[in-house]
């Protein structure tokens, strides 16, 4: 039986350090390959629940990445905390007040950082749901515009105007994606109350119909805008509420060349689009009911041929009497 040479005592620690630190590296390894692989698997498993399989893979990519370096940062630093303590302990250092220290320091930090840390988990959930990607039309934190740049602090926007907001994503409370897989065109089109409704209708199908069939403009359609309903009777004015399914980000396009098309074939089929009117009328005693009735001032009542009313003015002044 061979046996194994005895180690002086003074090498025990060291080998005791050397065994700590494999440790350490196979464990950051395996956090790395267990992250990486758990968060891909997430993230699949949350487009294929959102139905949106067609996900490019680089950003799959993005993401996974983004989600692994934040949990590698976290986990390689509990592991090396862990490491460094252990070790310490192998050359009998009192590691307690160093423990202690460590756990008042990470309440301080705890507390001093509590709005980076909301913001991360905000951004973490907002990655793992899949809520927006860059390049989305979205609104969030009271702002709408086209998404440039997502961290998991914070996800940056760019307006129709140009301006860039930079919205913290710890105070996203609602995230409203406009361009998730396919939207819609919703329009309100005012008609005169004299119009034939069902043929105001049919025309406005009709151009719906045409723009579909349109080799330009047909690829940008899912379903052919059309009238769903009567949607209000207001004072001047029948609306009509039209529907239309269009594909991602196409919305606007498609609602202004349907405005233009809409109102060429009013043009052309007399269909009157309202303007609000405002009508006066005065009753006058010989001149009709439409009649406008001019003001007399002065005390006395006048005969109906002079256009009078027959009545005191009650704002005119009062004439002394002589």
């Amino acid at each position: 039986m061979i046996e194994l040479p005895t180690l002086p005592e003074t090498a025990i620690p060291y080998l005791r350090v050397t065994l700590i630190a494999v440790v350490a590296i196979v464990a950051w390894g395996f956090l790395r390959v267990a992250v990486r692989v758990s968060t891909r698997g997430l993230i699949e498993r949350r487009a294929l629940e959102a139905e949106a399989s067609t996900m490019p893979p680089l950003e799959l990519e993005r993401r996974v990445n983004t989600i692994g370096r934040l949990v590698m940062r976290i986990g390689g630093g509990v592991i090396v905390v862990i490491a460094v303590l252990m070790a310490l302990g192998q050359f009998s250092i009192d590691i307690g007040p160093a423990v202690a220290g460590l756990g008042v320091v990470g309440i301080a930090v705890g507390f001093g950082a509590q709005t980076l840390i909301r913001d991360w988990l905000a951004g973490i959930f907002v990655v793992l749901e899949n809520q927006y990607s860059e390049g989305d039309v979205v609104r969030i934190g009271g702002v709408e515009g086209v998404v440039e740049s997502f961290s998991l602090r914070r996800t940056t926007l760019r307006d129709l105007d140009g301006t860039v907001h930079s919205v913290p994503n710890g105070h996203i409370t609602v995230a409203s994606n406009l361009t998730r897989l396919w939207a819609r065109v919703n329009l309100d089109i005012s008609v005169a109350y004299d119009t034939d409704i069902d043929a105001a209708t049919d025309l406005i199908n009709r151009v719906g119909e045409e723009m579909q069939a349109d080799d330009a403009w047909g690829p940008r359609l899912l379903e052919a805008p059309k009238v769903m309903r009567v949607n209000a009777l207001a004072d001047s004015a029948v609306t009509l509420k039209v529907l239309g399914q269009v594909r991602a980000a196409e919305q606007w396009a498609v609602a202004g060349e349907l405005r233009k098309r809409i109102l060429a074939a009013f043009g052309r089929g007399g269909v009157e689009i309202p303007f609000p009117h405002q009508v006066i009328v005065t009753r006058s005693g010989g001149a009709g009911p439409l009649a406008a009735s001019p003001t007399h001032r002065g005390g006395g009542g006048g005969s109906a041929d002079d256009g009078s009313t027959g009545e005191e003015d009650p704002t005119a002044p009062v004439e002394p009497e002589p």
